[in-house]
């Protein structure tokens, strides 16, 4: 692998925040880094702060006898979730987050549902995260929401996500084999 190296003179792992509205195609994004580690022979493994709160909403859901299909989002609940568990203590997901970072060996580690820029942007940037984001129509987004399924919708986590400066801006409203050559140029750069 290529990239930068500690004072070790070991090669530190690359590391990607993916971040932009519900719909831009964030996790498609985090797929094609994937897939372009895995044409250079490289591990990558995604890694994403809101795990607990998936944890939590698959709890919820159980506990109130409905099933929920898998890969689906209740956003309203998510984000009652997140301010629950900011509220007790603001650096919760962020510190479990880096638990699970700390454990993961591969070469690159994409996250892609970075929201927050008060404390867990911070701890990716320190982290040594590259920030890309990703952009598309307000029409291109709704019709990818459309087809999704989550039970709820809601857009508040992303409210202060212009307070992220990105390395890198990507708009992902066409073709995927255009964004795919774009996302190439970029992580091809970075490495």
């Amino acid at each position: 692998m290529t990239g930068r190296q500690d004072i070790h003179g070991e090669i530190e792992a690359m590391r990607i925040s993916i971040i932009g509205l519900a719909g831009c195609g964030k996790s498609t994004s985090a797929a094609l880094v994937k897939e372009f580690a895995d044409e250079l022979g490289l591990t990558c493994a995604t890694v994403k702060l809101a795990k607990p709160l998936y944890d939590l909403q698959t709890q919820v859901y159980r506990a109130a006898g409905v099933d929920l299909p898998a890969g689906a989002q209740d956003q309203v609940l998510m984000e009652a979730l997140a301010d629950a568990m900011r509220r007790i203590r603001p650096e919760s997901l962020a510190d479990d987050f880096l638990v699970r970072l700390a454990a993961t060996e591969a070469d690159v580690v994409v996250n892609d549902d970075l929201r927050d820029p008060f404390v867990d942007a911070r701890i990716l940037r320190a982290n040594v995260f590259r920030v890309l984001r990703v952009t598309a129509t307000p029409e291109v987004r709704e019709k990818r929401l459309a087809g999704r399924g989550d039970p709820s919708r809601a857009d508040r986590s992303t409210g202060n996500l212009d307070l992220i400066e990105p390395d890198v801006v990507l708009d992902n409203s066409g073709r995927l084999e255009e964004h795919r050559e774009a996302l190439r140029r970029v992580v091809r750069s970075w490495l």
